[in-house]
């Protein structure tokens, strides 16, 4: 069985919409928006199908009990329940599946990337009461519990392993070479977790070619958040070139030279001749 393909275009523009309504929201509902990733990614999953994703994980919360204690208790209540009795966790042939990028598949599959797993907790435990967050550790998220001073760090990838601090040093020191720092352990914004989940699917995307749709639209979702950084217009604009959609490439890169070209003229001026040449492919 293949990957996901998306929707067709009157979904995908509404599943568009909805994600830059949610993303732009006073409080962006993190299982909201990466149910609409999913929705960008996979044609067969609709609104019934969105809410019944929410209703799994409302379920799930249902069966933890109520308040079960400090920051630890909650921490291996949530890895009794979802790593060893609901078998969620992760290996690295889960790395290999755009699924494990996209929650509604990790919740059929019980099998996700780090991220995706800590989602999972997250939605969970907050349903519950929990004091809890996601910790974008650098190359490998995890989840977690408490104020700053009783902070508990579970890895979801691992069944929800809760970690000691050489755990984690060693997490951080195998991804990166560098030492932990107190600045990595604090609480993820919901829309960086969002960019982080998209990041990973551009970069599944990025290693075959074959897939530009899904890089396409990974990018368009992230050109729809608050802040973007300028040049995914121009990847945007690339992509569109190389799927044979010239007029709209070359559009695309006339447009990112118009924002370039106060701040650098050569690059400007650079883009610009891309687009003609894309124009010039229509001949």
């Amino acid at each position: 069985m293949g990957s996901p393909r998306p929707p067709g275009p009157e979904r995908a523009a509404e599943v568009r919409r909805l994600f830059a309504e949610q993303a732009r929201s006073e409080r962006p509902d993190l299982a909201l928006l990466c149910l609409l990733v999913g929705a960008a990614a996979d044609g067969e999953l609709d609104e019934a199908g969105i809410d019944a994703a929410q209703i799994e994980l409302d379920e799930l919360a249902g069966r933890l009990p109520f308040r079960p204690g400090g920051p630890r208790s909650w921490a291996t209540t949530l890895a009794g329940l979802l790593g060893e009795r609901c078998g969620f966790r992760g290996s690295p042939g889960d790395y290999q599946r755009l699924e494990s990028s996209l929650l509604h598949q990790v919740l059929r599959r019980r099998r996700g990337l780090p991220i995706l797993l800590s989602v999972v907790w997250v939605e969970v435990a907050r349903r519950a009461g929990a004091p809890v967050y996601g910790v974008a550790l650098p190359g490998h998220f995890v989840v977690g519990f408490g104020p700053p001073e009783e902070q508990v760090l579970a890895d979801p990838f691992d069944g929800g392993r809760v970690l000691s601090g050489p755990d984690a040093e060693l997490l951080v020191q195998g991804a990166t070479g560098a030492p932990l720092h107190p600045s990595m352990l604090g609480p993820a914004d919901p829309l960086d977790v969002v960019v982080r989940v998209l990041n990973n699917v551009r970069a599944w995307a990025a290693v075959r070619p074959e897939r530009s749709d899904v890089a396409l639209w990974a990018i368009e979702l992230c050109l729809l958040m608050p802040s973007h950084p300028a040049r995914l217009r121009y990847e945007r604009a690339q992509l569109l070139v190389q799927r044979g959609d010239f007029l709209a490439g070359a559009a695309e890169l006339d447009a990112y030279a118009e924002v370039v070209t106060a701040v650098d003229p050569p690059t400007a001026e650079r883009v610009r001749g891309q687009a003609r040449a894309a124009r010039a492919m229509l001949n």
